[in-house]
């Protein structure tokens, strides 16, 4: 559904590069989540790391010239710092990895932030706050903190705080952990600002916030004999406004909503979408390609936005038939699947977002290629996140990949795509046409200027 059309004009504002030189696996961004303001956004990488970024406020000299909503500052390192370390299962024997799988904020309530981070197994609740005053003027303690002599204390003074260097501290409030034996894959707030869920291959837990050394199983589908396993887990969200549904996904492409009124367990759901498969077509890459790697729901909670290997699909929650849209991301890589089944890049996990109105949806590619699509005309384009070509504030430009046909310039053939340049990861900001794009270490951030004095989506 949609092929390229016309490009819309998105501005790169700016570029954030991890590392320029010398990059480590350590330094792959392996995921991207903006705060519900939008002015904070997170990324995770493969070393355990995570990376703070604010949006800076413009001068009233600089928005006087400029004038547009959508113009309010770039976005700058805020805070650094070491989530999860590696760290070794005695029990089975197993290295566990330091990379951030998710990262997830709360809703903010006071002035401190918190964000969910988690990786294979332990998932850490951070607070992260700012300090731009010190305390001074106390009795008992001189001005090095040291306790004074209570003999030589003659009169009592009102300690004072006085400005200082702003400085932002990041401390852990709690270690969620021993809740999943198999590898955890996703983690969702619920609306309900208290608890939340984690998925891994086979099972579903939801922890309350504030308690750390149990959780609840909801979702629970290993089979007695694991020779029986047919299909594992590969994401699950919230709903954005009913606290008490949930939504996951399978390898085998299914959809299931479940509703924790109906049963504490939530093995039988309340409602499967799924497409029927075209006997015709089934090929021995059929299960593969057709495995979901990420679901979201739409802002309004009606929709479901789904990515597998090739398609990107929007379901409607009153429908269970089948999607109510397709959308075609790169199917001319579908003569190439032999090739991608040999090297891998077959089984990579492509993730999927809403821009703010739910009116279109954007999903990752390969050779820095990243894909948009207008829900309302179901036209697509195709964009570049690649660091060569893109200038601060240079019209991004439409790229597309020649399948047949009148070549034009610039089209990129398919046996010229670079399988190792793909965006897996990408957040949109909750409430205007920001983007957060990872390509491997470095982090894009592009906006749109065309609409953003007359909506902010």
């Amino acid at each position: 559904m949609g092929e390229d059309a016309e490009s819309p004009k998105i501005n790169h504002t700016f570029l954030r590069d991890y590392v320029t030189e010398g990059r480590t696996d350590a330094d792959v961004i392996s995921t991207v989540e903006f705060n519900q303001t939008g002015d904070l956004l997170a990324t995770g990488d493969k070393g355990g790391r995570v990376v703070i970024f604010q949006r800076e406020t413009e001068s009233k000299g600089e928005s006087e010239h400029v004038g547009e909503a959508g113009d309010s500052g770039e976005y700058n390192v805020y805070s650094t710092f070491q989530s999860h370390e590696p760290d070794f299962d005695y029990l089975k024997s197993l290295e566990i990895e330091e990379k951030i799988n998710k990262i997830k904020w709360l809703p903010k309530q006071n002035a401190a932030h918190f964000l969910l981070s988690t990786n294979d197994k332990t998932i850490k609740l951070w607070k992260v706050s700012e300090r731009d005053k010190r305390p001074e003027g106390y009795n008992l303690k001189d001005e090095e903190g040291r306790l004074k002599d209570i003999s030589t204390i003659t009169s009592l003074q009102v300690p004072v705080l006085k400005p200082t260097d702003l400085m932002v501290e990041v401390r852990p409030r709690r270690v969620f952990s021993n809740g999943h034996t198999y590898h955890v894959n996703s983690i969702s707030v619920n609306s309900d600002g208290e608890t939340y869920l984690s998925a891994d291959d086979l099972r579903i837990n939801m922890w309350h916030l504030g308690i750390t050394d149990r959780s609840f199983n909801i979702v629970d589908i290993k089979p007695a004999n694991m020779e029986d396993l047919t299909e594992v887990i590969t994401a699950a969200e919230f709903h954005p406004h009913h606290c008490h549904l949930f939504v996951y996904s399978s390898s085998k492409g299914t959809l299931r909503l479940c509703d924790m009124r109906a049963s504490a367990l939530c093995d039988k759901h309340t409602k499967s979408f799924e497409e029927p498969e075209d006997p015709g077509s089934r090929s021995f890459f059929s299960e593969i390609i057709s495995s979901v790697s990420d679901v979201k729901f739409s802002h309004s909670g009606r929709y479901l936005l789904t990515r597998d290997y090739l398609t990107a699909k929007v379901w409607d929650l009153h429908m269970d038939k089948g999607p109510v849209e397709t959308y075609q991301v790169h199917e001319y890589l579908r003569s190439k699947l032999c090739s991608l089944y040999e090297n891998d890049c077959i089984f990579d996990k492509f993730e999927c977002v809403w821009n703010s109105s739910d009116s279109v949806i954007m999903t990752g590619a390969y050779n820095s290629f990243f894909r948009m699509f207008d829900r309302d005309t179901g036209r697509g384009v195709t964009l570049e996140a690649w660091r060569e070509s893109s200038k601060p504030r240079a019209v991004l430009r439409t790229r597309r990949v020649y399948t047949g046909g009148k070549r034009r310039r610039g089209d990129v053939g398919v046996d010229s795509l670079d399988f190792s340049k793909k965006i897996l990861h990408m957040a949109w900001h909750p409430s205007e046409n920001i983007i957060a794009i990872a390509a491997t270490n470095n982090l894009y951030i592009f906006q749109d200027r065309v609409n953003s004095e007359s909506q902010a989506h």
